[in-house]
């Protein structure tokens, strides 16, 4: 089959291989254009546009998907469907109506839950049981059309977001050429079940400890890699990055309640945090233990002032 591709970040890259693998023709590569990043600001090539280069594919990298000139070119193709995944940029009914069957979007939840940006996030953030792939034909509306495939995918208590995307990458890679393998007749979905995923905001990330235990530890889950869950201890910012539930314990939230060679222990609203590894702002990510041999944390003090 002759395809579009769309996509950017490394979620999209898994994809695209597996539609070449597959034998699919891959007419043109879209994604968004190299930008600057690091101390330098040097220009950054997209993890798709890396994997096209090495695939020897044809890339297009446009600021935006509304004029006619990129319409053009993208009907020259005559390609028969277009896959996108982690794009970054609106489809226009112009460019939705373009291939033959349609705009397929790789979308990484069990659609109509976690419809938007950051579903993988949210679904963390939730505490939900499980997320998935949804094989979705694209509409004008956000995540709204109807759904030609799905596979479930279970979170364990250790994933974060990194290690899910990762899973979801490879499922998504799957399912895909599955679905263009098969006639599926798409389902639309229900709405009145629809859930939203907010793009993260870094405010998002701050550790208010008078949440759960339980919440606190969600959100050090979800937002590693990025952009960290973080609180406040002796003036510095702090990264928390590994932490487990300690429902034992209580006392007056942010506050030390046990320090060992290897753990700090901090009060919740319900429950408590121990923490095994954190970072603080402009070090390395380091084991509670390495961070206790530089730092001096005793019971009583208090964390987020």
């Amino acid at each position: 089959m002759k395809l579009l591709f769309a996509g950017t970040p490394q979620f999209a890259a898994a994809a695209l291989d597996a539609l070449y693998a597959a034998g699919h023709e891959i007419a043109l590569v879209l994604t968004q254009p190299d930008r600057p990043a690091g101390r330098g600001l040097r220009l950054l090539a997209s993890a798709v546009k890396h994997r096209a280069e090495a695939l020897n594919l044809p890339i297009a990298q446009p600021q935006t998907l509304k004029d006619s000139a990129t319409h053009a070119m993208l009907a020259a193709t005559e390609a028969d469907a277009m896959i996108v995944a982690a794009y970054g940029l609106i489809l226009p009914r112009a460019v939705l109506v373009l291939p033959k069957r349609g705009c397929l979007n790789i979308h990484a939840s069990l659609l109509p839950r976690w419809r938007g940006a950051a579903p993988i996030q949210r679904a963390l953030l939730a505490g939900d049981a499980e997320t998935g792939i949804s094989i979705m034909q694209m509409d004008e509306g956000l995540d709204t059309g109807p759904v030609l495939l799905n596979e479930s995918v279970p979170i364990t208590g250790d994933d974060t977001a990194l290690t899910l995307h990762d899973r979801l990458a490879l499922v998504g890679a799957r399912t895909i050429v599955s679905a263009l393998a098969q006639y599926c007749t798409a389902q639309p979905q229900q709405p009145e079940l629809a859930t939203y995923a907010a793009k993260i905001d870094k405010r998002e990330a701050r550790i208010d400890w008078r949440e759960s235990a339980d919440a606190i530890e969600r959100k050090v889950r979800a937002f590693n890699p990025a952009p960290g869950a973080s609180t406040q201890f002796g003036g510095a910012t702090l990264k928390i990055w590994k932490a487990s539930v300690e429902p034992g314990f209580a006392g007056v939230p942010q506050t030390v309640l046990s320090v060992t060679r290897d753990t700090i222990t901090v009060a919740c609203g319900d429950g408590a945090l121990k923490i095994t590894e954190l970072q603080r702002a402009g070090g390395k990510r380091v084991s509670a233990a390495a961070f206790l041999q530089g730092a001096s944390v005793t019971p009583g003090e208090s964390f987020g002032a």
